[in-house]
């Protein structure tokens, strides 16, 4: 069975929710939409709050996940973090910062690579 682009990013956002768990963090939300854009992943880092792309690749080629942020993907995501921090009405109340997880299926085995503060 063939599973669908947004089936494998479901499995994605799952994969890399837990391994950020492991690290410590405290899930929020997943998958918030704005008209602005999508945040895969809300989590709480300590004091922090975390903003997570979720990037899945078959390969490595090309750069990888990382190299998929173009500066149109960056105004997205801050521009739906700040319609979320809005919403919440945190503006200035919490510190935040944006993250990466890079997820790569190596022959069906999911592997993830956490990047932290992705736009510093």
């Amino acid at each position: 069975m063939t599973l669908t682009s947004r089936e494998l990013g479901d499995q994605a956002e799952d994969y890399a929710a837990q391994l950020l768990i492991a690290e410590g963090l405290k899930l929020i939300e997943k998958n918030v939409n704005f008209r602005v854009g999508e945040i895969d992943l809300i989590m709480q880092d300590k004091r922090f709050l975390v903003f997570v792309e979720v990037r899945r690749r078959k390969y490595d080629k090309f750069g990888g996940a990382i190299s998929s942020i173009t500066a149109t993907k960056r105004k997205r995501l801050t521009r739906a973090a700040l319609a979320y921090l809005q919403r919440r009405k945190l503006m200035d109340k919490v510190p935040c910062r944006f993250d990466l997880v890079a997820v790569t299926d190596n022959k069906g085995q999911l592997q993830g690579q956490w990047i932290k503060n992705i736009f510093q």
